[in-house]
C-alpha cells in the first residue's frame, strides 16, 4: 500500500498526553511515567505505520517522556542522591494543566459562538410539557483522532494470527472503501466503527478502512462520535456536508 494522508484533524502532543490520563482515569499530579510513555510510543507507532503526517512536536515529546522515564527508574542509591531534586514529572504537569485550563476556555468560548447563533429575539412562548421532550437534542461526544487510532489498534489486535499468514487476492484501495462507506451510510444513518473492521479479512483491510475513515473525516463528508466518552466510535454523515438531491450532479451522486 502506497498511500499518505495529510490530516487537518490532527491535535498536539500535549492533547495526547490528556486522553491517555482521562481515558485510564490517571492522576495527573502522579503520573505513572513508565505506562504512559510505552503507550504514547505505541501511538506515535500506529501514526508511522499508516504514513500520517506526523510533526516533530510529537517525537520532541516522546523523547521528553523517555528523559523523565529514566530519570525515575534511577538505581536507589542515586535516587537517594537525588532527594532534594525536583521530581522530573512536576514540569510536564504544570504544562499540562496550564494547556487543559486553556483548552477548556477556548472550547466554552466556541460553545458560546454557537449559541449564539441560535439566539433569535423574540415574545417569549411557554413550551408545552410534552413538547420539551421533543425538542430536547441528543447529547454526544465527538471522537478525537487518538479515539479513532484505539479503536484502529483494538481491531488489529482482535485479528486472528492465522489471518495474517493468508494469501488475500483481493486488493483494497481507500478511495474504494470511502465510496462504500458513503453507500452504506445512504443505507443506513449511522455505522459503529467496530462493525466496519470486523467485516474486514486482513490486517491490510483493516488498515485501509481506517484510512478511509480519516480521509472521510478531512474531508467533512462524516462525523465521528460517542454516546460516552471512550466507548465505541459510531460514523454519521455531516449533515452540513450532504448536498441536497435537487443539486446533485448526477455523474457523482453524494
Amino acid at each position: 500500500m502506497n498511500y499518505k494522508i495529510r490530516l487537518d484533524i490532527f491535535e498536539g502532543p500535549l492533547d495526547l498526553l490528556l486522553y491517555l490520563v482521562k481515558k485510564d482515569h490517571l492522576n495527573i499530579y502522579d503520573i505513572p511515567i513508565a505506562k504512559v510513555t510505552q503507550q504514547y510510543l505505541e501511538y506515535i507507532n500506529f501514526m508511522q505505520l499508516l504514513d500520517l503526517n506526523i510533526v516533530g512536536e510529537f517525537i520532541v515529546m516522546a523523547a521528553t517522556l523517555m528523559q523523565i522515564k529514566s530519570k525515575m527508574l534511577l538505581p536507589a542509591q542515586e535516587s537517594a542522591a537525588l532527594e532534594e531534586e525536583e521530581d522530573p514529572r512536576v514540569e510536564l504537569v504544570k504544562r499540562l494543566l496550564e494547556y487543559e485550563k486553556f483548552k477548556q476556555v477556548a472550547q466554552d468560548l466556541r460553545q458560546r459562538e454557537v449559541d449564539q447563533q441560535d439566539v433569535f429575539i423574540r415574545p417569549k412562548t411557554e413550551i408545552p410539557e410534552e413538547d420539551k421532550t421533543q425538542t430536547k437534542e441528543e447529547v454526544y461526544f465527538e471522537a478525537s483522532i487518538f479515539d479513532l487510532i484505539s479503536a484502529f489498534s483494538r481491531a488489529l489486535k482482535d485479528v486472528p494470527r492465522e489471518v495474517f499468514y493468508e494469501v488475500i487476492k483481493d486488493q483494497f484501495t481507500v478511495e474504494q472503501k470511502v465510496h462504500d462507506i458513503l453507500h452504506m451510510l445512504l443505507v443506513q444513518s449511522e455505522i459503529k466503527l467496530s462493525e466496519l473492521f470486523a467485516k474486514t479479512k486482513s490486517k491490510m483491510e483493516i488498515i485501509v478502512v481506517f484510512l478511509a475513515i480519516l480521509e472521510l473525516a478531512k474531508m467533512k463528508e462524516i462525523v465521528a462520535r460517542q454516546d460516552r466518552q471512550f466507548e465505541d466510535i459510531i460514523i454519521v454523515r455531516n449533515k452540513e456536508n450532504i448536498i441536497p438531491y435537487e443539486r446533485r450532479d448526477p455523474a457523482h451522486p453524494a
